[in-house]
């Protein structure tokens, strides 16, 4: 984009308008999502009678075939209550044939196979109402960055905006590779949501031109990759989250408590992936971004040569990103090395996490430095 001294207050306003109905959208999606997961289902098959499916030892050989699983089968008794019979007890008609499961094409979660019609129709709807929502928010900030003909992420609002486009793109690309995420759906979206909230409401700044020390390529550069950092990292983040909940609901589950982490309910929990899912996929993500964060900080100090002569001076910005290096370098050394998987990894991830974020908002807000002349 090229440099120019005036602003477009039109095109200014129609960039707020557009991040404001972005929101809106996302709200709805958000929605959308909710009753998805409250009336999906674990992917398991269920056949409930034998005059709809021949006779019982047929369904279950087919049901038995489909999951690759062990089949169990729960007949309901005279008072209410449920007998569970074993494979080769099977007798008797209106009995309901469950497979616990899945085979190795199924994932659990959000729509996965097993899904009721109306959490299905849900879930497209809220994928759909996403698509909706990228869309509004890729125009604000394109909008933003054409009414005053340069990057649109010059100040933390306008970076924070952009950081939530990338977070939605990475999880709708998902999508569109075939992979089974529709359940990381909703944590995006609230992401998002927050995200977009405190940009909105306290880092909000007019549209205006940098200052000349900005006026650079690397304003691109650097920046768009650690945009893509941290969207990547908060991914991380949430994945990371989702593993601590699910392993405490698996412990919890084998010694025989009913209730979810916190209390929560225990359908929830087992309507998301197994824990081992969450900790590999948290440590894929970070794994990947790891060098092109170590990218970044080296773009950043050729900048700051280009900008004021030294590649190094130990501002709190540069000081608190490589603590951040630091932070997720021991944290992929230690699942490296140390064979650290887990509980233990996981707390390493959120430590590093927490130095991005308080890198990102912490610093910007609280600290000055050299990098406090974008402004909020």
């Amino acid at each position: 984009m090229q440099l120019a001294s005036a602003v477009d207050p039109q095109l200014a306003d129609l960039s707020n308008k557009l991040i404001y109905s972005a929101m809106v959208v996302y709200t709805l999606a958000m929605f959308a999502h909710m009753i998805e997961w409250t009336f999906g289902s674990k992917g398991a098959v269920a056949v409930r009678s034998t005059e709809q499916a021949g006779s019982l030892g047929e369904t279950v050989a087919a049901a038995d075939k489909k999951a690759a699983k062990k089949v169990t089968v729960t007949v309901a008794g005279a008072g209410g209550g449920t007998t569970t019979l074993t494979r080769t007890a099977i007798a008797g008609e209106g009995a309901t044939v469950v497979t616990t499961g899945r085979g190795a094409e199924e994932e659990d979660g959000p729509g996965a196979a097993g899904t009721s019609e109306r959490a299905d129709l849900a879930g497209r709807i809220a994928v759909s109402l996403t698509v909706l929502a990228l869309a509004l928010h890729g125009g604000g900030i394109i909008t933003r960055g054409l009414s005053v003909s340069r990057w649109p992420w010059g100040n933390m609002y306008e970076f924070s905006c952009a950081f939530a486009f990338a977070m939605t793109a990475a999880y709708l690309a998902l999508l569109a590779a075939k992979k089974k995420v529709r359940w990381l759906g909703l944590p995006v979206v609230l992401a998002v949501l927050l995200t977009l909230g405190i940009a909105t409401t306290v880092l909000y700044t007019d549209s205006e031109q940098l200052v000349p020390a900005l006026h650079s390529p690397w304003l691109a550069i650097h920046v768009s990759t650690a945009i893509f950092c941290g969207g990547a990292f908060y991914a991380a983040f949430i994945a990371t989250l989702l593993y601590l909940g699910k392993e405490s609901f698996e412990r919890r589950t084998a010694a025989g408590l009913t209730t979810g982490p916190l209390g929560t309910s225990a359908s929830i929990w087992r309507r998301l992936p197994a824990a081992s899912t969450f900790d590999k996929l948290s440590y894929r993500i970070n794994a990947l971004v790891f060098p092109l964060w170590t990218f970044t900080i080296i773009a950043g100090a050729i900048w700051a040569e280009a900008a004021w002569g030294k590649y190094w001076e130990w501002d709190p910005k540069e000081t608190w990103s490589f603590i951040t290096w630091v932070a997720y370098a021991c944290y992929l050394h230690a699942r490296a090395t140390a064979g650290w998987k887990g509980r233990k990894a996981a707390y390493l991830a959120l430590a590093a996490f927490a130095c991005w974020l308080f890198n990102y908002y912490g610093v910007n807000i609280f600290v000055t430095g050299k990098h406090s002349y974008a402004g909020i």
